[in-house]
């Protein structure tokens, strides 16, 4: 399997982590959204598309994401926020969850949080006082595309199956 790239346009010394969310086509359960700074220098093989992996696959590289991402956080919206503002929204709010639990952790780094990398068509709500300078780019098929939103799809789909 080849390896998946970082995001080809990343612009030298911006960190951006890799956004994805789990759980949109279950009829039950909550919507689970993940977050991953991945390392430029530290590739981790096998990481792909959850969807494109077995579950064991996926168990093994939820291990090795965990232990070697730069930081990463996991968030959810509970069904009772999807009944209220719906699946869509209820997605975009666990992605705003994820992507500020990352920008906590690397500003306590002291380090900046440029831009999320979101798979599919959409970024969810960046406004308000600490994540309205983030740029944020929505990227079609992006867990097939990039390292750090399959790492994300690896996280998110992972804990939403457990």
């Amino acid at each position: 399997m080849p390896q998946l790239p970082l995001f080809e346009m990343q612009t030298p010394g911006l960190i951006y982590a890799g956004v994805d969310e789990a759980g949109r086509g279950p009829l039950a359960g909550p919507v689970v959204a993940a977050a991953v700074v991945l390392y430029p220098d530290d590739p981790i093989v096998g990481v792909n598309d959850s969807k494109k992996l077995t579950e064991r696959q996926r168990d093994k590289l939820f291990d090795e994401i965990t232990r070697r991402a730069q930081v990463f956080a996991i968030a959810e919206a509970t069904v009772h926020e999807i009944d209220t503002i719906n699946i869509l929204q209820a997605s975009l709010l666990a992605m705003r969850r994820a992507v500020m639990a990352v920008y906590d952790q690397m500003k306590t780094q002291g380090q900046t949080l440029g831009r999320i990398h979101v798979d599919g068509n959409r970024c969810p709500d960046l406004n308000g006082p600490d994540a309205g300078f983030m740029e944020c780019h929505a990227l079609i098929g992006g867990d097939a595309r990039d390292a750090a939103i399959a790492s994300a799809s690896i996280l998110a789909k992972v804990t939403r199956d457990r």
